[in-house]
């Protein structure tokens, strides 16, 4: 907003309430003015709008999805239909929406060809349970299976110390 200078000849206390009075006039008119063009941004607009703009991209909100995730999903509708079906496409829509890192392993040697394996942490998969089955049914390849593959870190510490003068080799797996 422009700051208001009202020119006259005598200044005083009444001019600058005057002056006040049509800043804060003019002020609520611009908000009126921008109102509309604020509706079409995902993240600021009122829920009934969100609604709108979901049903134009084809989303959908299931039942217990936080507000954030319902608006991240409607912003980046577009960019996820594009980056539908492809590996590097998965990956990207699922860093979009903030799930995290995930591996995508597809045509395995010991599966069926229609097999796409997904390997998410134990915290990814228990977090987004509904999400992770939408957006796989919504932006997946069409006449593929999915599994989930639970990947967790694990700790191990060697120590090593000075025992004689012996050598031998050990092997270790989980």
């Amino acid at each position: 907003m422009i700051e208001l200078k009202l020119p006259f000849w005598l200044s005083g206390p009444q001019l600058s309430k005057l002056q006040r009075a049509a800043q804060r006039f003019w002020q609520k008119v611009e908000d009126w003015l921008y109102w509309p063009v604020r509706q079409l941004d995902p993240e600021t607009c009122t829920p009934g709008v969100l609604d709108l703009l979901a049903w134009e991209r084809s989303v959908s909100r299931f039942s217990g999805e936080p507000m954030h995730l319902y608006r991240l999903r409607v912003k980046h509708a577009f960019i996820n239909a594009k980056d539908a079906g492809s590996v590097a496409g998965m990956r990207r829509i699922f860093e979009r929406l903030q799930i995290g890192y995930v591996e995508i392993q597809e045509r395995l040697t010991d599966r069926d060809w229609d097999v796409v394996r997904i390997h998410l942490s134990d915290a990814q998969l228990a977090d987004n349970p509904d999400l992770l089955m939408i957006l796989l049914r919504q932006y997946g390849r069409t006449c593929r299976r999915y599994e989930f593959e639970v990947l967790n870190t694990l700790t191990v510490q060697a120590r090593i110390v000075h025992c004689g003068h012996d050598n031998g080799y050990l092997a270790a797996s989980l």
